[in-house]
């Protein structure tokens, strides 16, 4: 049996269960349409209450084609995607100190795992009030709620590096950029990118209460203008549009996950 059968022999399997997946996804989508469907049509809730399918899909299209929701949507991505980029940065960062400096880490953990015990959504109006109501608060209001996970990750990542390896490059004589870059960013990257897959999901909350406060664009404020005018189909059209932005991002994140960790794929089928 030559190479090229044999990897597609082992490969099949999990090709078939990536399959099975997107079917099982798909008939759990479409399950879940027909007993909204079946719903609405049992009970005849009002339609400022529960409305149809048909009618969430019609609001749809008729935000599609007058172009308001695809502007809303790139409001709140464009703020997704600054304080994602701003939380990993500072969360990157201080992970690293907090990882490699114990008395860093003594100063600062303490105020860091109290902030944590405020809510996001408690301090966001100081935040409209210090910054205003523009893109800066909303994207300072997700770069804290993505802040923390990633912060935690990356000294778990960090501290995980065996320390024989540690050892290993100070024997060879590497330099601490050197250590940093073929080691501990290596080493720490499965670790990091699960607490990216969160920060990156936490970050979609972040724009949607800064725009719940105070906001005249974006889908959080789609959300309520829909509720205020009992447009409730306007409502659920905003809230599956952000569950589809949650999702991209989610699913971006995994398919940079394949990419940089195709390594320890290639080694375990070595092993």
């Amino acid at each position: 049996m030559d190479i090229t059968h044999l990897e597609k022999t082992i490969n099949w399997p999990v090709r078939s269960l990536g399959r099975s997946r997107t079917y099982v996804a798909v008939a759990s989508a479409l399950i879940a349409l027909l007993l909204w469907d079946a719903l609405t049509r049992l009970t005849n809730f009002p339609a400022f209450i529960l409305p149809g399918p048909g009618l969430v899909w019609a609001r749809f299209w008729q935000i599609v084609m007058d172009g308001s929701l695809l502007r809303n949507t790139l409001i709140t991505l464009q703020e997704v995607l600054a304080g994602l980029a701003l939380g990993v940065s500072a969360a990157t960062s201080m992970g690293y100190l907090l990882a490699k400096s114990p008395l860093f880490e003594r100063l600062l953990s303490p105020y860091i795992v109290a902030s944590q015990s405020v809510p996001v959504v408690a301090i966001a109006p100081l935040l409209i009030i210090w910054f205003g109501p523009g893109m800066f608060s909303k994207v300072l209001i997700c770069a804290l709620i993505v802040f923390f996970p990633v912060l935690v990750n990356t000294v778990v990542g960090l501290r995980s590096v065996p320390e024989e390896l540690v050892d290993l490059m100070r024997s060879l004589q590497a330099t601490r950029w050197q250590t940093m870059t073929y080691l501990e960013v290596p080493a720490a990257l499965p670790v990091f990118l699960g607490g990216l897959r969160i920060g990156a999901t936490l970050s979609v909350i972040g724009a949607v209460v800064g725009e719940f406060v105070g906001a005249d664009r974006g889908l959080g404020f789609l959300i309520n203008l829909g509720r205020g005018r009992y447009d409730t189909a306007l409502v659920f059209v905003a809230v599956f549009t952000l569950v589809g932005v949650a999702l991209g991002l989610y699913g971006a994140v995994v398919f940079i996950e394949s990419r940089w960790l195709s390594w320890r794929q290639r080694t375990d089928q070595t092993l």
